[in-house]
């Protein structure tokens, strides 16, 4: 979890409110943070990855100040009309195809409010950017550069600037072999012939990002009053959301918000948009799962303790808040508005034997076998996108939308593992092979006999990825597990789009299709950019179960 020092005075100035340091430490911890410790002037706390806005003096004393009932419910910040328009061009398309931009005006700088803007900036690109993959932040003093503002891309050669903090003007290709953050960070620009650059009116380049900012017209001081931000990266969505957490921020220390015109080929943004969204929340529902007897005042007082507004079955959900997926994510909310401290422990009038699931046996002993074998074992998430189960794999696979996705990252479950676990290699090319994962993970599809018109599965995959990764190899992989499981197989040739033709089996057991085996083709390779050949098979675990439990 990322850890983040506050000062401690702007902190409570932010607040509204002084309090005793035995006491400021018992409410920061129930507001669902670590707290660290409190040291003099110096607050260090430990933020949960789901709640980004609390990244800042500002962030966070704002949840705080609600939280402990000095300033509740939705605190709402104007967005000031402008002319700053900033074009998007056709280039930057297939690198890193979206900003969100904005500008604040009136901040009085110093050092202090320096080290916040910085703080905030690299946090943010740890966590939500991660570690600027998926987003990168640019903050630059409005006095060095000229509306309109160009997103483009050119070539490596061509793109000459003095990054931050460098003694000279060097190339786009210099930067990533010469400067320490185009080293740290050059491998998201691996592969292309062209790097994105925002540059004014006058020609003057402000930064190359995922990479660096110019140290000419990207550096902020004590004497910058306005600033341009913007958030590089291909989810327009986060970056919005990205945005929203940064000017709210800076807003906070002062500032006011100018919006910023964006220019794509086809659209027209208008950033940020700080409007609450609105999302349906159902008292019965929260009162369920937390065991309460909440009337509905006493529910819109706790989520107004939490920074919401409320209004007739609805939650006003603030623009800053990433983190509300689903109504219970409101319930957690509540929860700790309530205080945990205030839940009464109850005994369970239920008397059970317990025993390890047949299922998890098989698991844990699958894992431990091919662990021996020197395989890796991975985790990733439940839900994923249907870009990357279907169409990257050369396959139609169907799969189960989410109904009111965030992002388009995240916006199916998984119908299968391999997938996932090429993601994976795909985001370690950079580090050593061969490369040699499994994940047992659990996979959905619809079926309209279970309540929920959704049914649940566990498969295992595994990937094997180096040189000269062949079918023979991922069959003594499979061969091994299927002895150690005493369980004998047949194999049959089939074609499969995501498999090379000929190099593919389907295996049954007892009579029933359990596993793909073979090596990935090379169009799959090609999507995911990837060099090596993979060759993997997917074992659907729940079916395996079933065969050994008739056998016994």
């Amino acid at each position: 979890m990322p850890q983040v020092k506050l000062n401690k005075k702007v902190f409570e100035k932010l607040v509204g409110k002084k309090l005793p340091d035995a006491k400021l430490k018992d409410r920061i911890s129930y507001l669902g943070t670590d707290l660290d410790s409190i040291d003099n002037n110096e607050i260090n706390v430990e933020i949960f990855p789901n709640r980004p806005d609390l990244l800042s003096e500002q962030g966070f004393a704002r949840a705080f100040s609600s939280f402990i009932g000095v300033k509740t419910g939705l605190k709402e910040y104007k967005v000031n009309k402008s002319n700053y328009k900033l074009i998007v061009e056709k280039s930057v398309s297939k690198i890193r195809p979206y900003t969100a931009c904005a500008v604040i005006k009136n901040l009085k700088m110093d050092d202090e409010k320096i080290r916040e803007i910085i703080q905030i900036q690299e946090k943010l690109h740890i966590t939500f950017g991660r570690n600027r993959k998926k987003m990168a932040i640019g903050i630059y003093p409005m006095e060095k550069i000229n509306f309109p503002i160009r997103y483009l891309a050119k070539s490596p050669q061509e793109i000459k600037f003095k990054p931050l903090e460098f003694p000279r003007v060097i190339t786009g290709h210099q930067i990533l072999s010469q400067h320490p953050t185009g080293r740290d960070y050059g491998h998201l620009l691996e592969g292309y012939d062209k790097f994105p650059i925002f540059i004014d009116a006058k020609e003057k380049i402000l930064s190359m990002p995922p990479i660096i900012n110019s140290h000419d017209v990207g550096k902020i001081s004590n004497q910058t009053k306005d600033v341009f931000i913007e958030c590089s990266g291909f989810d327009f969505s986060v970056l919005s959301q990205c945005l929203n957490i940064i000017v709210t921020a800076l807003a906070d220390m002062g500032g006011s918000i100018y919006e910023i015109k964006l220019e794509y080929l086809k659209e027209k943004y208008v950033t940020p948009n700080l409007k609450p969204r609105k999302e349906k929340i159902r008292l019965d529902y929260v009162n369920k799962y937390l065991g309460l007897n909440l009337k509905e005042k006493e529910m819109k007082e706790l989520l107004e303790k939490m920074g919401y507004g409320y209004s007739k079955g609805n939650v006003l959900v603030p623009a800053y808040r990433s983190d509300i997926l689903h109504e219970i994510d409101f319930v957690e909310d509540i929860a700790i508005a309530y205080g945990y401290e205030n839940f009464k422990a109850e005994i369970p009038n239920v008397a059970t034997i317990g025993q390890e699931d047949h299922e998890q046996i098989l698991i844990n002993k699958i894992a431990d076998i091919l662990i021996g074998f020197g395989l890796l074992e991975v985790n990733t998430y439940n839900i994923t996108n249907k870009f990357n189960q279907s169409e990257r794999m050369n396959a139609k696979i169907s799969v189960i939308e989410l109904a009111n996705a965030l992002t388009v990252d995240y916006d199916a479950l998984r119908t299968w593992v391999i997938p996932n676990l090429i993601q994976v290699l795909s985001d370690n090319k950079h580090n050593e092979f061969p490369q040699k994962i499994f994940e047992v993970a659990t996979c959905f599809k619809k079926n309209e006999k279970e309540d929920t018109n959704v049914s649940e599965f566990k498969r295992l995959a595994v990937l094997l990825t180096h040189a000269t990764a062949d079918y023979t190899e991922i069959r003594q992989i499979f061969d091994a597990l299927m002895s150690a499981l005493d369980l004998k197989y047949e194999v049959s040739e089939v074609e499969h789009p995501s498999f090379i033709s000929g190099r593919v089996g389907r295996v049954k057991v007892e009579g029933k299709d359990i596993a793909y085996i073979g090596e990935i083709h090379p169009q799959v390779l090609e999507n995911w950019d990837l060099d090596y050949p993979i060759v993997a098979f997917e074992l659907n675990i729940t079916e395996i179960v079933k065969i050994i439990l008739a056998k016994e």
